[in-house]
């Protein structure tokens, strides 16, 4: 993610948009009162300060909060892949924040309107982060990054808000770690892979991450955002519709395979990148075979520690192995 100037200036006013849909708000509220009597009017959140948005909430959840505390809206959907992996983060730095500012993820699959409103902002991708404050929506994040560099991007959007005069002192401020060790955006070391990233230099951020796995080989906040920074250095060069259909005509060329499965990583579409590579492993042998096994390994740390789809994959190699 390339720095930004985080200024509210230019910022969106949600509030005509709330004006507008305001009553038809009304109406499905009260259609799902008389199919649900003493119903709530809203689906069960993830916790007091991470919270599930809809269609229908959105204005109270979101904008009507924002003017007393500051919120974080994450758009994400089930089939994005990269949005599983800043939920995570988003969701464990709201936790730490205990209330300083609020996160709302809305499944934009599930909520067309919030969808569709996002693209006519022109947001056509997946993870997105707006800010919303004062009832003033500002685009913020814009894909996947590892924890530090998310970390460190809020920590700089609230100190410029607070910097305007438009929040608090203590609006947003981080609540104090429990335990120095779990911080490693305050290692100098990480600071370099985050000011690389933030720059937009991967191959900074690739060699700055490197370095911290060279001290610690099981970081795997490290070893998270070099896999992230390699499929990023990959797949920026690469036609995708290109790969993708000769791929498909040449199964047995790992180079090809491999760039498809890549593509298909930041496409969302995890379980299909693996199945893939896989394949590859089942039907190759030699060089070719360890080649498709490491690029497959390599995606792995892609994920969070513990993803379902990595212990599946695992054993689906292991299979075609032996």
């Amino acid at each position: 993610m390339p720095s930004r100037d985080f200024s509210l200036h230019g910022a969106i006013d949600l509030g005509a948009r709330q004006v507008a849909m305001k009553k038809q708000q009304e109406r499905r509220a009260q259609a799902a009162q008389a199919q649900t009597p003493g119903a709530p009017a809203a689906p069960a959140g993830a916790g007091p300060f991470v919270i599930d948005v809809t269609d229908q909430s959105f204005n109270a959840d979101v904008v009507e909060r924002s003017r007393t505390v500051p919120v974080l809206v994450d758009f994400w959907a089930e089939w994005c892949g990269p949005c599983k992996q800043l939920g995570p983060i988003l969701e464990k730095l709201a936790n730490e924040a205990q209330g300083r500012w609020i996160l709302a993820k809305v499944d934009v699959d599930a909520n067309p309107q919030l969808g569709a409103y996002m693209q006519q902002l022109g947001i056509r991708g997946i993870p997105f982060v707006a800010a919303v404050v004062a009832g003033q929506l500002l685009p913020f994040l814009n894909g996947a990054a590892p924890e530090p560099q998310v970390r460190q991007a809020i920590d700089q959007l609230f100190d410029a808000l607070r910097a305007e005069g438009l929040l608090p002192e203590d609006a947003g401020a981080p609540a104090p770690a429990a335990d120095a060790a779990e911080q490693p955006a305050a290692d100098p070391m990480y600071l370099e892979a985050e000011t690389a990233l933030q720059n937009g230099d991967l191959d900074g951020a690739r060699t700055a991450f490197q370095k911290i796995l060279d001290v610690n080989p099981q970081d795997e906040h490290a070893r998270g955002g070099i896999a992230l920074v390699d499929l990023s250095l990959r797949v920026r060069t690469v036609n995708a519709q290109q790969v993708m259909a000769d791929a498909e005509r040449n199964p047995g060329d790992v180079t090809l395979q491999t760039q498809a499965a890549d593509v298909e990583m930041v496409s969302g579409r995890i379980d299909e990148a693996f199945q893939r590579l896989v394949d590859t492993v089942r039907r190759t042998a030699g060089d070719d075979r360890d080649a498709a096994r490491k690029h497959l390994l390599g995606l792995f740390d892609v994920l969070q520690p513990g993803d379902p789809r990595v212990g599946k994959a695992r054993r689906a190699l292991q299979s075609a192995l032996f």
